[in-house]
């Protein structure tokens, strides 16, 4: 990126806007700080009095439900040490600031659920092989019902919280305080059942829901790791950045935008736009400066660069052919657009980018497939067509 565009942003970032967002994200890292607080505060708490029923009664359930709690409470230890590291501004080292460490204080709380379900797993297993009498009472059952109630509220409250924040640790804390309160339940209907038919379950129990939990720290390993690699962004992120961009004058169309993710909700990326190909370089200069201040008030994602197709408005017969040539390519199985289309009569020379779906088995057959065809319909013009990634079509 020139020195002149890095200034540009930098300046973006002193006007009132950008002051608004930074206030906006001071605020968003409070109310992530504040709901871990809560969790941990909780989730010690049930931890400590769970723990004790649990050595009272006998109980490897009750015992295994105290030690998720205390894993939970550490999760949202991690999550508040994630949030504050992941506030820190931008410099020289890291640029785009340290975001992405939210991915990874997700990715080690769902290795800790995924820690907590082996051992919970071995644990029941010994206790199967070596079982010991439960000694339940009736103040013992009803803490752990007190104990279910405060899991499903707390769950709920913090995974709402993550998904309105954009936190993916929160949501991992709030889905995994969910397990907690359904490990509660079982171990409370395990409980009831002795009591009233003298059957002891509940190391079985223990080893069934540690394969669920198992199964759910995998689950969100899998997502925290898509999202270090890099997914699509949202739809609706996408198309509000498009109908922003087609919103100046003179933009005919905004093609492959690519937008990298460096944390929650923050976003930079690169846009084409068509214009006429009467546009002079001072024209081009306004225009693009003018597109990246409002993409980035709209919708606070920076647009590092914006690439230029140029649309023909000095030959009428352009469109027919531009349009016959869309109809034919787009024939061909997994030809999503054609884009960036201009024809130069002078020299005889037709380009354009053709989009094809990751669906395609062979995405080069079908360019080359696609080129052929237009090739054979329309052999006085020399092709210089692009194969393009769909990174935010559909």
């Amino acid at each position: 990126m020139a020195e002149s565009q890095l200034q540009e942003i930098a300046k973006m970032y002193t006007d009132d806007t950008q002051g608004a967002v930074f206030e906006q994200t001071k605020t968003r890292e409070k109310i992530v700080i504040r709901t871990s607080i809560i969790g941990i505060v909780t989730n010690v708490f049930l931890a400590v009095f769970k723990a004790c029923i649990g050595f009272m009664s006998h109980s490897i359930a009750i015992v295994l439900d105290a030690v998720n709690n205390l894993s939970d409470a550490a999760s949202s230890l991690i999550t508040i040490v994630g949030t504050k590291l992941a506030g820190r501004e931008p410099d020289r080292k890291h640029p785009f600031g340290y975001g992405r460490i939210e991915y990874l204080t997700a990715m080690v709380i769902s290795l800790i659920v995924l820690y907590a379900g082996v051992t919970s797993l071995t644990e029941s297993i010994k206790k199967i092989i070596h079982p010991d009498v439960p000694n339940y009472s009736i103040v013992s059952i009803i803490l752990v019902a007190v104990g279910v109630i405060v899991k499903v509220i707390l769950g709920r409250f913090v995974k709402r919280v993550g998904v309105k924040t954009s936190s993916d640790s929160l949501v991992n804390s709030g889905e995994d305080a969910t397990l907690d309160a359904i490990i509660s339940a079982s171990t409370l209907l395990a409980a009831l059942l002795y009591i009233w038919k003298g059957i002891a379950v509940e190391s079985w129990l223990g080893m069934v829901i540690s394969v669920f939990i198992i199964k759910a720290g995998i689950e969100m390993l899998r997502e925290t790791l898509s999202k270090v690699l890099g997914e699509r962004a949202e739809k609706d992120l996408i198309q509000g950045i498009k109908a922003t961009v087609r919103s100046f004058k003179d933009v005919s169309g905004a093609y492959d935008l690519v937008l990298n993710n460096y944390g929650p909700d923050a976003f930079n990326g690169s846009i084409h736009i068509g214009v006429p190909d009467t546009y002079s370089a001072n024209d081009l200069d306004d225009l693009t400066r003018a597109i990246t201040h409002k993409v980035y008030e709209e919708h606070h994602v920076i647009l590092t660069a914006i690439g230029i197709y140029s649309v023909n408005t000095k030959n009428d017969s352009s469109a027919q052919l531009r349009d016959a040539i869309f109809a034919l390519a787009l024939k061909h199985a997994h030809v999503l657009s054609l884009h960036g289309f201009y024809v130069n009569e002078i020299e005889k020379v037709i380009r354009f980018d053709i989009v094809i779906s990751f669906d395609a088995g062979d995405r080069t057959k079908v360019y080359t497939e696609v080129c052929e065809d237009i090739k054979k319909n329309y052999p006085e013009y020399t092709l210089h067509a692009a194969m393009d990634i769909d990174f935010s079509e559909t």
